[in-house]
């Protein structure tokens, strides 16, 4: 064995000991990884997912609810300035509508993700989460609609809505203003995710794999904000570039350092839930998969409706169809099974405190 791979073992057997690295540690473990290494702590990330979880993977039906965004986020194909973007919003009867049949297909988590859309203020969304609620009163709420304020996420909380996904995307201040434009701010978006986990949520972050002068330095702050969080779901893919964006012309995040950052994520949360991403499967048909092999535990299929699964473009070739949609989960429930692993029903807590 060599003294590189050496090394490598004895940074991915501190990380499954103690679930954190010291920054250099972490620089030291990605900039350096190998393919042996890789494959080590792709099956450390098996195991420990196993052990907590067993062979289970959770569904969760994604239901895009606007493609109207207020923000410009540089690299995102919804951002306020690009023209080009198809614009839609679903309605109340729409989004029932979607949560119908998703509850007939057996899932028991919705995802109501969309741009920071101003048009959904507490006023609209809050009755709206209150009525999914009061109809599937079995099933978890998870929204993702951007930073707020602590009075709308405790309205919404108070509504029935029991976790928030919102990406802190960088934690490296000078990446994250490379990414964004001046009026939005790191600190904000990071107080927003401490707010939700005082109030009560579940609360899931993440970051961008290989997005535009991202180094190994910046993967590693980011891993150490995570530590400070301690999410209980934690999101990451691969960057994507889109056409109508200043990145256009940049290269994506490889599938390979996005499987190694899941596998890191794993041993550093053992109780995490994390999904293998719709990035994910856009740059490699078997993505999900791997992603299920490097620790991953929940998929999320689109059960938006079918004429603007589209339209909601955050890159490009984004997968929307197929067995990507939610009709098609007895697809991809045995795509799972040919891996190993059991697509279940129901729920899927956080088993993080």
């Amino acid at each position: 064995m060599s003294d590189a791979l050496r090394r490598q073992q004895q940074l991915i057997d501190k990380l499954e000991e103690q679930r954190r690295l010291e920054e250099g540690e972490w620089v030291e473990l990605i900039g350096g990884r190998t393919p042996e290494s890789a494959a080590c702590i792709r099956e450390r990330a098996r195991a420990v997912r196993d052990e907590h979880y067993g062979r289970k993977v959770y569904t969760r039906g994604l239901i895009e609810l606007s493609s109207y965004c207020k923000n410009n986020c540089y690299y995102c194909g919804i951002r306020r300035s690009n023209n080009n973007a198809v614009r839609y919003r679903l309605s109340d009867e729409q989004v029932m509508a979607c949560c119908r049949e998703g509850y007939k297909l057996g899932f028991r988590t919705f995802v109501l993700q969309g741009g920071e859309d101003l048009f959904f203020s507490d006023e609209r969304l809050v009755p709206l989460v209150a009525r999914i609620h009061g109809a599937f009163p079995d099933c978890a709420i998870t929204l993702s609609m951007g930073e707020r304020s602590r009075e709308s996420y405790q309205a919404l909380f108070d509504a029935g809505a029991g976790r928030y996904l919102l990406r802190h995307e960088t934690a490296d201040h000078l990446h994250y203003r490379s990414l964004h434009p001046q009026e939005m701010s790191p600190f904000r978006r990071h107080k927003c995710l401490f707010t939700l986990r005082e109030i009560g949520y579940q609360v899931g972050s993440g970051f961008m794999v290989g997005s535009p002068g991202q180094t190994a330095e910046q993967l590693a702050r980011d891993m150490d904000f995570l530590h400070y969080l301690q999410p209980h779901m934690i999101g990451i893919g691969p960057f994507i570039p889109h056409r109508h964006t200043m990145y256009a012309g940049e290269q994506a995040g490889s599938l390979e350092l996005t499987l190694f950052m899941l596998a890191c994520l794993r041993l550093a949360h053992p109780k995490a839930l994390i999904p293998a991403t719709t990035a994910l499967g856009t740059i490699d048909p078997k993505g999900r998969e791997q992603g299920i092999l490097s620790g991953a535990n929940v998929v999320m299929p689109n059960l938006s409706p079918v004429e603007h699964r589209k339209d909601y473009d955050l890159y490009d070739n984004k997968i929307s169809t197929g067995e990507e949609a939610a009709e098609c989960r007895f697809c991809l429930q045995a795509r799972m099974a040919r891996i190993g692993y059991e697509l279940v029903v129901g729920r899927g807590d956080s088993l993080v405190g």
